[in-house]
């Protein structure tokens, strides 16, 4: 979804896991072995990010909400949704804005000006780590999506392979009946789901496109 606002991802060619080890910079081991480390390379992340702006996809999905009840839920850990104006985003994997307390989860801060660094503390004094979901932890919000999913009326999936778990999983939730889309340019097998309608294009052309004709027509 935020590829085509300039935001590397890890999985596609020219993607982030080309440059760096996902053991070395997106692990709890990692954090505890080298946190300074794990601290600059989200602080470029979060460079990036601040550097970029929502895109048309992001704006097609605020428009939606004119008619609809719209829950975002996202696997990116950036802040273009809100930024965009979606008003109800669940994000799976975290948020890159902003930082957690290592030994008390449930302290969570924006982080001002950008940057994260050792020696930044919670208000019990313990360091701070990315607000963020690493490999081999849980993703607590996993449970909450899945709901939205299996109450909704209408399901878009975007940008997404449908392989990465637990996401994936997501779609399973959703009722038999329920209208389905997948806008991604790179569907090669439709997945086996009851209803599903593919748009083989971007985020940026797709979402608006599908978004125009729910408004119209419904």
């Amino acid at each position: 979804m935020s590829a085509e606002s300039g935001i590397r991802t890890f999985r596609d060619s020219n993607g982030l896991w080309e440059e760096y080890d996902i053991k070395e910079v997106a692990t709890p081991e990692a954090f505890s072995r080298n946190p300074a480390h794990v601290l600059d390379f989200y602080n470029k992340r979060r460079t990036q990010v601040q550097d970029s702006s929502p895109n048309k996809g992001h704006l097609a999905l605020v428009a939606l909400e004119d008619r609809y009840h719209v829950q975002v839920v996202t696997q990116n850990i950036d802040d273009l949704h809100e930024r965009a104006g979606s008003t109800n985003v669940i994000h799976l994997h975290g948020e890159i804005m902003k930082s957690r307390s290592t030994r008390h989860p449930e302290l969570v801060y924006e982080i001002e000006g950008g940057e994260l660094n050792l020696g930044d503390i919670c208000e019990k004094g313990s360091q701070l780590r990315p607000h963020i979901v690493w490999f081999g932890e849980m993703v607590p919000m996993i449970e909450i999506a899945a709901e939205h999913v299996a109450s909704c009326d209408i399901l878009i999936v975007i940008g997404t392979s449908l392989e990465v778990y637990p996401a994936a999983s997501l779609v399973g939730y959703a009722q038999a009946e329920a209208r389905k889309f997948l806008v991604d340019p790179k569907v090669s097998d439709a997945p086996p789901v009851e209803n599903l309608e593919i748009i083989e294009k971007k985020a940026g052309d797709g979402v608006p496109e599908l978004v125009t004709r729910l408004l119209e027509t419904e």
